[in-house]
């Protein structure tokens, strides 16, 4: 644990790729393979389960350093990371523990997780008496499952490569699955990373893969811009709200993975009974998205005649994805359904390497032969007759285009060295709201107000005098009037606005708080700003009845009085048909 401690405390002190590179590069060439194994996990994402709750970790870490529980909070909001302030707070011993991290893992940490609540409390207490403040501050971010360090994926993968002498791109592959929640790191998964290439064998025909782990991602960059090239040098595909996915089957298995790389199998039977006859060697990156059959058929000028149905709202696939226990009338109710944009192995081959254009022509036979049907091309003669079809991509549920070159390669990650992938997305949906609480931020911005959760008026207001009215009624505390004006709550952001709008907005908070509820300050509306978000859907779980996805600030509408911003029929206009 301490070599680890110290390993996370070089990555976070430095903003120098090199010097991160050569960090880890010195810890995989002193560590032990079980150590270094859950090196790789939690640095190349592996997210720990929390155990703990925050709040009740802050009220032992007050305990145990003897603060009052306002001075712990005061700490807090004023470090900004809750391990850090526990760490700071517990009283300084001279010690070091010097047991490995994969004894910690194996040995302690996993069974501690099963112990009863006061047993945990007691050997926490234990733990910390024998540990130095850097080993605190990492023991707590495994047990309240906030782990993060400046260190990218991609780098752990270069590093390892750089070490083990190997082609990022063997290593990359290697990584894939390792970081899914059901792998338990070990010395032998180590070692399969790092270890020399094995002799490949060449073209179809070939013995498949081991195991059924899928390839890296390759991502698409955002479109800035037209491309230089004509239409015709590009494969133009509909964008859909769903999981990016690849379907893997390989020796009589199948693996469900997201881009993320979790295995989605236990989410998604009717998938896997789908693949269980597609043979060995097999593997297609798509989109899993839940079929709406309450449009059938479609209109013959529907964007999605050749699919035959069109996708349901992103909220009912994660109704698929949150539930523990996958029920007949869950898969009746939301079935879903695999849209297949491209081809990456078949009959055990890597496709690869091969441009777009070809794999897109496989693509299609591939998905014929398997029953499937293949993410549509949209065509057109140039990029003005793209644009108009995009233009209707809302009413059919689908997010935009996505531009793929006609020679691209399947690359690695977001790069532009194996060609590109655009994303050309639909502007997105705007509300002009108003800003009703704020929290202070984490980090760096951990002294300044920077969450923020936004609301529109329930109706238009009649003049500023109702506006004016509610205003007062909010600084004196009064609850809302049934059938009166009033601000509803529906969205929190905190990205958007640069450090100078961060610190003048700070200031405005700071001086129109009418109340606290712990780190959250309830404010007399003055502000108003125009959110964006890309999608948005019925939602009894929230007060306004709607839920946005990804919402973001676009600007501080500081041209624009209290009375002019946007009502919940607004909002409601945005709704999918």
């Amino acid at each position: 644990m301490h070599r680890f401690a110290q390993l996370y405390q070089e990555l976070d002190a430095s903003t120098s790729i090199r010097r991160k590179l050569d960090a880890l590069r010195r810890y995989w060439q002193d560590a032990p393979a079980a150590d270094a194994a859950w090196a790789v996990y939690f640095l190349a994402g592996g997210r720990p389960r929390r155990t703990l709750s925050s709040t009740a970790l802050r009220q032992w870490a007050a305990d145990r350093a003897g603060v009052s529980d306002w001075l712990f909070e005061v700490s807090y909001q004023t470090v900004g990371d809750l391990a850090e302030t526990i760490a700071l707070l517990l009283p300084a011993l001279p010690v070091r523990d010097t047991t490995p991290l994969s004894v910690w893992m194996t040995e302690r940490l996993l069974p501690w997780r099963t112990q009863p609540p006061e047993q945990q409390w007691t050997t926490l207490s234990a733990w910390m008496s024998s540990l130095d403040p850097t080993q605190r501050f990492v023991l707590i971010k495994l047990i309240g499952g906030g782990w993060r360090v400046g260190v990218s994926r991609q780098l752990v993968v270069r590093s390892l490569a750089e070490h083990a002498g190997l082609p990022v791109p063997l290593v990359a592959q290697r990584m894939m699955g390792y970081t899914d929640s059901r792998h338990v790191p070990n010395a032998a998964a180590y070692e399969a990373l790092v270890a020399p290439p094995a002799a490949t064998a060449g073209d179809e025909g070939q013995a498949c893969p081991p195991g059924i782990q899928p390839y890296p991602f390759f991502l698409a960059h955002p479109m800035d811009e037209l491309p230089a090239e004509a239409p015709d040098a590009w494969l133009a595909e509909w964008k859909f709200d769903g999981i990016r996915a690849q379907i893997v089957r390989r020796h009589g298995e199948t693996g469900i993975w997201s881009r993320g790389e979790e295995l989605l199998n236990e989410a998604f039977p009717d998938l896997l009974a789908l693949a269980a006859s597609w043979p060995d060697g097999t593997v297609l990156d798509g989109e899993i998205v839940v079929r709406d059959e309450t449009v059938v058929p479609l209109p013959a000028d529907s964007p999605l005649a050749a699919l035959g149905w069109r996708p349901a709202p992103f909220a009912r696939l994660q109704t698929r994805i949150t539930r523990k226990q996958i029920t007949r009338r869950l898969l009746d109710e939301h079935p879903a359904a695999f849209i297949p944009y491209d081809l990456l192995e078949w009959q055990c081959a890597d496709l690869r390497a091969l441009p777009q254009a070809a794999r897109r022509t496989r693509l299609e036979a591939v998905a014929a032969a398997l029953g499937l049907i293949a993410s549509p091309l949209v065509r057109a003669p140039d990029w003005t007759g793209l644009a108009a079809q995009r233009a209707g991509a809302r009413t059919a549920g689908l997010e935009g285009l996505m531009l793929k070159q006609a020679e691209a390669r399947y690359g690695m990650g977001r790069t532009r060295s194996d060609g590109v992938w655009l994303k050309w997305k639909l502007d997105p949906m705007t509300v002009d709201a108003v800003l009703v609480y704020a929290q202070a931020g984490h980090g760096r911005r951990a002294n300044l107000y920077t969450d923020y959760t936004f609301a529109v008026w329930n109706r238009p207001p009649a003049n500023d005098a109702e506006v004016q009215a509610v205003q007062e009624a909010i600084a004196a505390r009064e609850p809302a009037r049934p059938g009166a004006l009033q601000l509803v709550t529906f969205a929190k952001a905190y990205s958007g606005l640069t450090d100078t709008e961060l610190q003048a907005v700070d200031k405005v908070i700071r001086q129109t708080t009418v109340d606290r509820f712990g780190p959250v300050r309830s404010l007399r509306p003055t502000l108003v700003f125009e959110l964006g978000f890309e999608g948005i859907g019925a939602s009894p779980r929230h007060k306004s009845g709607l839920a946005v996805r990804f919402p973001r600030i676009l600007r501080w509408r500081t041209d624009k009085p209290l009375r002019e911003a946007d009502t919940l029929a607004d909002l409601q206009r945005w709704l999918p048909p």
